[in-house]
């Protein structure tokens, strides 16, 4: 029997269908940030919105604005300094999102850098960390946005949005992003697996399960293996004194929905039996001494929520 167990609180929230969206915890409220879904001209009349949603229950949604920040998915997202962030955002304009944006209510949103040093770049792995936001990895992607096919290993940081420091231009760990969420453990920034997404020079994508570790974002440790697949559009939390990695994609299989936890980086266990659909890019949140799984790539508004039994 496991120690955990999963509980649908509903299977349609009042937000339409979105995957890749922003998921942070601000102000005891979970907030639902933007977000993608070609399908549905309605609500992503271009493919993605600016949306901004909040629960305190995960059944009842309210929304909060649309923000002034251009629709975007996979973008990087951090709370620093009492305020929520948007670090950079993705391609699917034609070009590409190469600024950062805060709010500190989640209505009024300030453009902070129009034009950052690390751009252009999308799916890059973002972290608040030490009284600065963290910029990892990431790459360009010349099919969505005219740009030179570029893979980064390399770690940014800055202390206010606007003004950003190369700390390691090339990290030991090969290029890649696809991470949502973060991981802040032990007072370790943790890298948990992540990939790299197809382009005309290289149509092979990468997925990883490496797990590697830093205290300063110069110094790295790679640590075994994980056990769980490969994979990248996945998500990662801590919760419960533990690191989380859920669900992902894996060219293997398509689409996951494994729950694996840790509570050193080495020793990864399964929590059994997930009742939810497989899907990547969801929204995962860390609130109310739960874990919650929100839509994603199943392309549903489900909200479903971990907790220990």
């Amino acid at each position: 029997m496991s120690e955990y167990r999963w509980t649908q609180v509903t299977a349609k929230a009042a937000f339409a269908t979105r995957d890749g969206a922003g998921a942070l915890v601000f102000e005891d409220k979970m907030w639902l940030l933007g977000g993608w879904n070609p399908y549905d001209k309605k609500f992503f009349p271009r493919i993605c919105n600016s949306e901004v949603w909040t629960s305190t229950d995960g059944a009842n949604w309210i929304l909060h604005t649309h923000a002034d920040w251009e629709g975007r998915h996979t973008a990087g997202y951090a709370v620093h300094q009492k305020k929520m962030w948007i670090v950079g955002g993705d391609p699917i304009q034609g070009h590409y999102q190469n600024d950062v944006w805060s709010s500190a209510d989640g209505v009024l949103w300030e453009l902070v850098n129009s034009r950052v040093p690390w751009g252009p770049r999308v799916l890059h792995y973002t972290v608040a960390f030490h009284d600065r936001i963290w910029v990892l990895g990431g790459q360009t992607l010349p099919p969505f946005a005219p740009e030179t096919e570029v893979f980064y290993n390399d770690v940014w940081s800055s202390a206010d949005g606007s003004k950003w420091e190369c700390i390691l231009e090339h990290a030991p760990w090969s290029p890649r992003g696809m991470i949502g969420g973060s991981v802040v453990f032990n007072d370790r920034i943790w890298l948990l697996g992540g990939g790299t997404y197809d382009t005309p020079q290289r149509p092979k994508r990468d997925y990883f399960n490496e797990v590697w570790s830093t205290p300063n974002g110069v110094e790295w440790e790679q640590h075994p293996t994980a056990p769980w697949m490969p994979r990248q559009y996945h998500d990662v939390a801590v919760f419960d004194e533990k690191m989380w990695v859920l669900e992902g994609f894996n060219a293997d299989g398509g689409n996951r929905k494994d729950v694996w936890f840790s509570a050193d980086g080495v020793l990864w266990h399964e929590v059994p039996d997930t009742p939810w659909a497989p899907r990547h890019a969801a929204s995962v949140f860390v609130y109310a001494d739960a874990l919650w799984m929100v839509t994603g790539n199943n392309m549903t508004s489900d909200v479903w929520k971990l907790e220990r039994q």
